[in-house]
């Protein structure tokens, strides 16, 4: 098992790497500031379990069959590009809410958490990058390096739920106020709507 120093350190870099602006921080803001820091978390709770995927299949050695593979990459890369570029026509085309309605429908809680995984699991830059990351913390001499690699991958999460839940929390307050406003709803969504065509396309020149 790793070391309580070496496990410090790591949690210390997983939360500068979770602060460093990405894709993924970026989705939570505006998710947050576009429906509340309700739907922002339920957001980071999807992505968490999409990193809870990627913490399994660099422990099962599958990681490593997924960045050899150039047709899966492309086919991964291709679907995550895809599915952003949905996501931006769908913030162009939002319509306008009643500053006094409710920001996000009954069921839109389990949709957020849905968009949190897709949109995790459609980068395969993720799966490469916990095949890089996690294993240079791990030491043989402490044992078998799975389930340190497990726990690594845990305590990358706990991190990224204490960064992105805090960016949910006051982006969706902020938000909040800002929504009262016809005009700025306007602005946000095409904001939102520019932004995921950017990491659309970002994604789509994306090499391994």
């Amino acid at each position: 098992m790793i070391g309580l120093d070496n496990a410090l350190a790591f949690f210390v870099v997983s939360v500068l790497l979770a602060l460093a602006p990405g894709p993924d921080n970026l989705f939570v803001l505006l998710q947050s500031a576009m429906r509340g820091p309700g739907a922002g978390l339920r957001v980071v709770l999807g992505l968490c379990t999409g990193l809870l995927v990627h913490t399994a299949a660099v422990a099962a050695g599958l990681a490593a069959l997924f960045a050899a593979s150039a047709t899966t990459f492309a086919v991964v890369k291709w679907l995550g590009a895809g599915y952003l570029a949905w996501l931006a026509w769908q913030a162009l085309h939002a319509p306008i809410l009643d500053p006094g309605a409710t920001v996000a429908a009954p069921g839109d809680g389990w949709a957020m958490y849905r968009r949190g995984i897709l949109m995790n699991l459609s980068n395969p830059k993720v799966a490469i990058f916990f095949l890089a990351f996690l294993p240079q913390f791990a030491d043989p001499a402490r044992g078998a390096i799975w389930p340190q690699v497990s726990v690594l991958g845990a305590i990358f999460i706990a991190a990224t739920l204490l960064v992105f839940g805090s960016i949910a929390w006051f982006a969706g307050s902020l938000g909040s106020r800002l929504r009262r406003s016809p005009r700025v709803q306007r602005v946000l969504n095409r904001i939102a709507g520019g932004v995921f065509l950017l990491l659309a396309l970002r994604l789509a020149v994306a090499e391994r």
